[in-house]
């Protein structure tokens, strides 16, 4: 299978080359400066190039806070720009495979989200991911993949707690009133490269097994690494970020358990497996 990754430099796209070739697979990536992919053209250009059997589009811009003042630049990123990569997947005869996010959700549930539930973003960023979800069924064969809480090779979550605990801090503050799905990208690599060798097509959620809330998360991190550091909860108000968050944005993953035959590992096993890689 010939894959074409836009973002291929982030945390995904970085996953899913590895992946691309455990499995046999060609793969090739394009990432700015080389490839801006609301340049329409550029990306017909790429596209009719590489002759794609799949399209995998990780690029975004995922600055969440970022995009509440800035949400034209983020509906350019994550919204238009998927319409002209749908169309250039369609002129290939290529599968797009959109990843999405948990954000498009509200937080309202008091059950994990299917992917049938409908989405009620509350932020910009989420407002946009979810533009793009709709762009992206423009194509005639397309796969929306919905995760969350990505960490993996770069900036993340996991990275920012080390981060501070290799500074020296006895004591983190860290939210404690939201909870989401922690998802290691080699995971999710796996499992996208797993759904496009099983044909699928459609919106299916992929997150590592189990949930937790940011503060449990960080706890986990701590303790795994073996550091002397109390993790103190604070709510999502004492935080005062300028974008809202869902503080209930679990994943079911069932869809993805059935065509697979398998759940993602459990994201502590997938966080230690990070942890070792450093």
């Amino acid at each position: 299978m010939r894959l074409l990754v836009t973002g291929s430099r982030g945390q995904l796209g970085l996953a899913l080359q590895r992946a691309a070739a455990e499995a046999g697979h060609e793969f090739s990536g394009y990432d700015l400066p080389e490839l801006d992919i609301t340049n329409s053209a550029a990306v017909r250009g790429a596209v009719a190039d590489a002759r794609p059997d799949a399209l995998i589009n990780c690029a975004a811009y995922t600055a969440v806070d970022a995009a509440e003042a800035d949400e034209a630049r983020a509906l350019a990123v994550n919204g238009a720009a998927v319409a002209g990569l749908a169309a250039a997947a369609d002129e290939a005869g290529a599968l797009l495979v959109q990843i999405s996010t948990d954000f498009v959700f509200d937080g309202a549930a008091t059950r994990p989200y299917r992917e049938d539930d409908p989405p009620h973003p509350i932020s910009a960023y989420g407002r946009t991911k979810l533009a793009g979800e709709h762009a992206a069924r423009r194509a005639q064969r397309h796969l929306i993949v919905r995760t969350a809480w990505l960490f993996g090779d770069g900036a993340n979550f996991v990275a920012a707690i080390r981060r501070q605990l290799d500074a020296g801090a006895t004591e983190l503050r860290v939210v404690g009133d939201q909870r989401g799905c922690p998802t290691y990208a080699t995971d999710l690599a796996g499992a996208v490269i797993a759904l496009l060798e099983a044909g699928t097509e459609g919106i299916v959620h992929a997150v590592n097994a189990g949930s937790a809330s940011w503060r449990e998360f960080a706890v986990e991190i701590v303790r795994q690494l073996g550091v002397a550091a109390e993790v103190v909860p604070i709510s999502t108000a004492d935080a005062a970020r300028p974008a809202p968050r869902p503080a209930y944005s679990v994943l079911d993953a069932s869809r993805f358990r059935g065509i697979v035959g398998a759940d993602l590992p459990p994201w502590q096993d997938a966080l230690a497996r990070r942890l070792a890689a450093e």
